[in-house]
């Protein structure tokens, strides 16, 4: 077969062409300075989604090697730091965490809340506060039916949203929640999550009628570092980065244990994985100028997110 005539059949058949092309993909640059991106999602498009502390969206059009501002911080959309971002297609929903900044001495003023934007075309929809006390917004997940689950670290709590609700309803708190910060579904329907301040990977038991039951911590194949986002392949395969470790894993999760397999490693602070065709994302934070009193004053230099090939 010509592989025009399959190209055309995989569009067809709703493929989309990027996943069909053999190209290795770029990284990305962020097109601005002091960034110090916190999470990034992507669309089926090949449309890469990154946040700032700050509280800007950047985004890159399908293989391009670039991500420009896209959604910046207004009155009227009340952005602070972004640290979760997530598409939600399904909804045509871009959904971020909006936090002060945690890393500011003094702490920063303001209110958590997740907020929707229009996926597309970048409009602000909807904000939801966090109940409180003073929280932060870190991670955000959405289960198969439009449920939206938002993790709140230093209160050790996981607030939800449903369809055709205006505010968020708390679904978990429990002092081994304390540090949560990655949150993902499985495919098939479990609840994951990570503890950033303890290195540890859990599943979220719920009893049948969907309610928080328990923790169970998950027994891994290696010792992680700061755990951070959080994002699922299929099926039992996820994407982990690691932020003190430097590097983003594959994860296959079987019952109660966690195979970690290293895809990447030498990255500074990586908070954030995605992955877009056969291409896994890896974003460097570069916290640790902002934190560290030997590196602060330094110029951390451009922030990236690098392309990693994914089996």
């Amino acid at each position: 077969m010509r592989k025009s005539t399959l190209l055309v059949l995989l569009a067809g058949a709703g493929w989309p062409l990027w996943a069909s092309l053999g190209a290795p993909r770029p990284d990305i640059v962020i097109n601005d300075v002091a960034v110090y991106p916190e999470s990034m999602s992507a669309a089926s498009d090949g449309t890469v989604y990154i946040g700032s502390i700050k509280g800007i969206v950047f985004r890159a059009a399908a293989r391009s090697a670039h991500a420009d501002p896209w959604i910046l911080p207004t009155p009227e959309n009340g952005l602070l730091s972004l640290l979760g971002v997530l598409t939600d297609e399904r909804s045509n929903t871009l959904w971020v965490c909006s936090s002060p900044n945690p890393f500011r001495s003094p702490p920063a003023v303001g209110t958590a809340a997740l907020v929707a934007f229009d996926l597309k075309r970048g409009t602000r929809r909807a904000s939801y506060p966090f109940p409180a006390p003073a929280s932060v917004c870190n991670d955000i997940t959405v289960a198969s039916d439009g449920t939206v689950y938002a993790t709140d670290t230093p209160n050790g709590r996981i607030f939800r949203l449903a369809r055709g609700t205006h505010e968020l309803a708390p679904f978990a708190e429990d002092p081994r929640l304390k540090g949560i910060d990655g949150i993902v579904f499985g495919g098939d329907g479990t609840l994951y999550l990570n503890i950033v301040t303890r290195n540890q990977l859990m599943r979220i038991e719920r009893t049948v009628d969907g309610k928080f039951s328990g923790l169970t911590e998950l027994t891994l194949s290696q010792p992680v570092g700061a755990p951070d986002g959080f994002r699922l392949i299929r099926g039992h395969r996820f994407l982990l980065a690691e932020g003190s470790a430097g590097r983003i894993d594959e994860v296959t999760i079987e019952g109660d244990r966690a195979a970690i397999r290293p895809l990447r490693e030498g990255l500074i602070q990586p908070p954030a994985v995605t992955w877009v065709g056969h291409t896994a994302y890896a974003l460097e934070g570069k916290i640790g100028y902002l934190i560290d009193p030997k590196l602060k004053g330094q110029d951390p230099g451009p922030f990236k997110a690098y392309a990693v090939p994914l089996d």
